[in-house]
């Protein structure tokens, strides 16, 4: 769902999404059909991948290990093939319609979501108050409880801006998109005692400070410098979750308006749901797709 927001999505369903598990089942025919072009696309991809010219490399150790490591590394490095690389010309195809996958399973998988960035929401830390909040209550109670799914939640991106509902073996259809689409109601109609408010921000900090051992430490570092995330950013957001009120819960509502109306639509699911959704709810699914 989040593949046609954002190009960072795209590459990423392209390498891990149904995408992928498509490209795996023309792979496994051609591997028999066509070795020879299999083998030199394989080829190719070894030559972009196995090039030092455009190469990081992250390292988690203390002083010490670091001292002896080193000099390992860059002998490792200096063996790696060295020469020119051309980015690639992507064409993402995003922004398009609803989609429904079929698979033979008696429960659903609905999702709703879209780029707050791209409806033009500025970024403030007090979102992962409120989607935290969201994620244990409203939602819980609704899809979970009432509405009888394993699971429902909400997932937001501060870097990609992408925000997303989601359920998992879930019984409901069009109800659980009912659901996503009166969460601004619910937000502007909501009253919070100062614990409950406490208590929501302790636990938005606690997903931005959570313990790290030394190996996720090393990846976040990564993360960071790749995306540019440095202390004054992180400190702006941590101020900003800090400082949240019951205001911005019924601010946020607008944002979440905007994705009621304008957001996609991806449902994983029986085709008998599908298609019901389909012919009840003309044009929320424009592409239904057979997965297995």
């Amino acid at each position: 769902m989040r593949a046609v927001a954002n190009e960072a999505d795209w590459a990423a369903e392209q390498i891990g999404g149904l995408s992928y598990l498509q490209f795996l089942r023309r792979l496994a025919q051609a591997v028999d059909d066509e070795w020879p072009e299999v083998q030199a696309t394989l080829e190719r991809i070894r030559a972009l991948l196995l090039n030092r010219t455009a190469l990081i490399a992250n390292v988690t150790a203390d002083a010490e290990g670091w001292r002896q490591f080193r000099p390992e590394l860059a002998s490792f490095l200096s063996g790696l093939p060295d020469g020119p690389l051309a980015l690639a010309a992507w064409e993402p195809n995003l922004g398009r319609g609803g989609e429904g996958l079929t698979i033979p399973a008696q429960v659903n998988y609905v999702g709703k979501g879209a780029d707050l960035y791209r409806l033009g929401y500025q970024l403030h830390g007090s979102a992962l108050v409120i989607n935290r909040y969201l994620r244990t209550t409203w939602l819980w109670d609704q899809i979970r409880e009432q509405g009888g799914a394993y699971g429902g939640f909400s997932i937001f991106d501060p870097r990609s801006g992408a925000f997303t509902f989601v359920s998992y073996r879930d019984p409901n259809l069009l109800r659980t998109l009912d659901v996503y689409d009166r969460t601004p109601e619910y937000l502007r109609g909501l009253e919070l005692s100062e614990s409950e408010l406490t208590r929501a921000i302790i636990g938005a900090i606690s997903d931005l400070d959570a313990y790290q051992l030394p190996d996720a430490r090393g990846f976040t570092s990564l993360v960071r410098y790749l995306t540019g995330d440095d202390d004054e950013y992180r400190q702006r957001v941590r101020d900003e979750v800090l400082g949240t009120s019951l205001d911005d819960f019924r601010r946020f509502a607008e944002v979440l308006e905007q994705v009621r109306d304008a957001g996609l639509v991806v449902v994983m699911g029986s085709e008998g749901a599908i298609t019901a959704a389909q012919s009840e709810r003309p044009g929320l699914i424009a592409e239904v797709t057979k997965v297995m």
